[in-house]
């Protein structure tokens, strides 16, 4: 990860993450809190796939993050929809409103995170390894050895 814009992508997605843990946690204790969890067992084990995949996504796993976006729409899309439905009845209440809004960035996310992996071009063209490129790549190295070798004039018996 090179790039700004997926260390932000990846900080974001962790602290959605935590702040779902934070709400769910609090859900299951039953204090209130910002939203209500859909469906509290599915959350939970969402949490679980969320993390796994953010984790290869630092490594730019492309399956992570399809794992990731379907994940995310499995569960988000059809509680998004209703959450729309009753926007559009009329039938408003805080706690969908305040739904709509954390699953509009639950959806949003995976696709901004999937669209990063596949349009990044070090991720297949220049793989590093840290083995050799010190050697490869490294100019500097490559001229320092150069002018040691042109002064190096041993003689021979």
């Amino acid at each position: 990860m090179k790039n700004f814009s997926s260390w932000l992508i990846t900080m974001f997605a962790f602290l959605f993450w935590g702040f779902r843990l934070a709400g769910t946690v609090m859900y299951t204790l039953g204090m209130d809190f910002l939203f209500v969890p859909s469906d509290p067992k599915m959350e939970i084990a969402l949490l679980f796939i969320t993390f796994i995949c953010i984790c290869f996504f630092v490594k730019r796993k492309l399956w992570s993050s399809i794992i990731y976006l379907s994940a995310h729409f499995l569960y988000y899309g059809p509680v998004f929809i209703t959450h729309l439905s009753e926007l559009s009845n009329g039938s408003v209440s805080a706690n969908s409103v305040m739904g709509i809004f954390f699953e509009f960035v639950g959806l949003v996310l995976p696709l901004i995170a999937l669209f990063d992996v596949l349009l990044d071009k070090n991720r297949k063209a220049h793989p590093t390894d840290k083995k050799t490129d010190w050697f490869y790549k490294n100019a500097e190295y490559d001229r320092q050895m150069d002018e040691r070798a042109d002064k190096n004039n041993y003689r021979t018996l």
